[in-house]
């Protein structure tokens, strides 16, 4: 909607982890981009009322705030703003839905500032990225959602096991063996 006084040098940042936005807003700034920080989706739409930046980073889960949400809004502020998505939490389903919505990448976590440098500049599809050589097996894929599910609850072990469908037991023995100290 908004392009006049699109910022090239401008990145917007939104991200609920302070730590891990400070860390990467000081990067970017040894990098000479000048840095917006956002915690929320209602922070980020603020930023938008005075600035186009010409780059953002959002995270895909906020609180309770989609990060997809986030990127539909700013797509629509600015069509030439690169987006870059980070998660970690991947899924094909949100990595379809990110790039839907207008992001121009999607990053799993951990992510530094290399990786998301290179995917603002990685404008069109790379054909020879390889393919991986096997499935993700089924372990992996229980671990996974057994993880995600974890950090919805907070970590609570009791409700993580009524959302998932098993005994609090069973889920503390499938914990303990992924268990590292």
């Amino acid at each position: 909607m908004v392009e006049q006084g699109h910022d090239e040098r401008l990145l917007l940042i939104v991200e609920d982890d302070a730590a891990f936005a400070r860390t990467l807003k000081r990067s970017f700034e040894r990098r000479d981009y000048r840095v917006l920080l956002a915690a929320s989706a209602k922070e980020a739409h603020e930023l938008l009322l005075t600035n186009t930046p010409g780059y953002a980073v959002v995270d895909l889960k906020l609180g309770s705030d989609s990060g997809l949400s986030v990127v539909q809004v700013l797509h629509q502020h600015s069509a030439a703003m690169l987006i870059v998505v980070l998660t970690g939490f991947a899924s094909i389903a949100t990595a379809v839905e990110a790039i839907k919505l207008g992001a121009c990448n999607y990053l799993v976590k951990p992510s530094n500032t290399d990786d998301i440098e290179a995917a603002f500049t990685r404008e069109s599809s790379d054909v020879e990225i390889p393919v991986a050589a096997r499935a993700t097996s089924i372990k992996t894929l229980e671990w996974e959602r057994i993880h995600e599910t974890l950090a919805e609850t907070n970590f609570n072990i009791s409700e993580t096991a009524r959302r998932l469908g098993m005994h609090r037991r069973t889920l503390a023995r499938k914990l303990g063996k992924r268990f590292i100290p």
